[in-house]
């Protein structure tokens, strides 16, 4: 009995084993390394200095860029709401479609994900550029007298992040109303209630575990996409990401660039415990 379990054991952690190797290979050792350099300094040549320090993290209360925080915060709560009012109704047409229907919906929803992520921004800077194809199409109805300035603003930037997160939002919203108990819909209309009524009473409280789960997803992101605002907003819009890249790409300021990056994961931990804390499975965080 005992000589079986041994076996057993071994097995499993022979299982185990490379998935742990990798996943310590691969996550843990470059989060341990950035949180290790965010307590360190540098020197006059922008070398890291093996310094123990907190200046980094009192850095990031620097009121000189709170801007940068709160535009952050602006444009990733209007692409997180933009996200959630597009996304929920998709979403529940296609947790009720068809098999065939629904499989067409996964398609159309994962088919952009096939090109890369940059040259479908582009693609959009075309469309809506003062030459573009938004801005012809509208002077050759004579609806407009002039092109309409749109690439280059916050909403060009919360534009190209709600196009580029959108999936994130849908698919666990659309897993959780999959699993919804039919039962409870039909009920709810045998009482008398009307759609508004079952849907505000009956089927958002229940999908609010998706709909948290698309919030992490898409709130979070939206902080460190750097590259949306910089192709989208041409540097206008200077969010988290941007001022992480420039730490490590302009100022060499390793140190402070690690502890911004410790901030975004500590908000997005805190997201998850919050989420997990208010009945969510992280399987739901999974569903991408």
């Amino acid at each position: 009995m005992k000589r079986a379990k041994k076996k057993e054991l071994i097995s499993l952690l022979a299982m185990v084993s490379p998935v742990s190797f990798w996943m310590a290979l691969l996550i843990a050792l470059p989060l341990i390394y950035i949180l290790g350099i965010s307590f360190c300094g540098t020197d006059e040549a922008h070398n890291i200095v093996l310094s123990p320090t907190l200046r980094n993290y009192a850095r990031i209360f620097d009121p000189a860029i709170a801007g940068i925080y709160l535009n952050s915060l602006s444009v990733a709560g209007l692409a997180t709401i933009f996200a959630i009012l597009i996304g929920y109704p998709f979403a529940a047409i296609m947790a009720n479609a068809k098999p065939f229907s629904k499989t067409l919906m996964y398609v159309a929803l994962m088919l952009p994900f096939w090109t890369n992520c940059v040259i479908r921004l582009y693609a959009w800077r075309t469309i809506l550029g003062s030459n573009g194809t938004l801005n012809f199409i509208l002077l050759k109805l004579g609806l407009i007298s002039k092109p309409l300035e749109i690439m280059f603003t916050r909403g060009a930037v919360v534009l190209g992040m709600v196009y580029t997160l959108l999936p994130f939002m849908v698919m666990p919203i659309s897993t959780v109303l999959e699993k919804l108990d039919r039962g409870l819909l039909e009920a709810s209309s045998d009482l008398g209630a009307r759609p508004a009524t079952t849907f505000l009473r009956v089927t958002l409280p229940l999908s609010a575990p998706g709909v948290f789960a698309g919030v992490i997803m898409v709130f979070i992101p939206a902080l460190g996409f750097f590259f949306v605002s910089d192709l989208m907003g041409g540097g206008t819009s200077q969010l988290i990401g941007n001022l992480v890249e420039r730490q490590f790409k302009e100022s060499f300021n390793w140190p402070f660039g690690a502890a911004l990056s410790v901030l975004l994961i500590a908000a997005t931990l805190i997201l998850v415990r919050l989420y997990t804390a208010s009945g969510g499975q992280l399987d739901d965080l999974g569903a991408m």
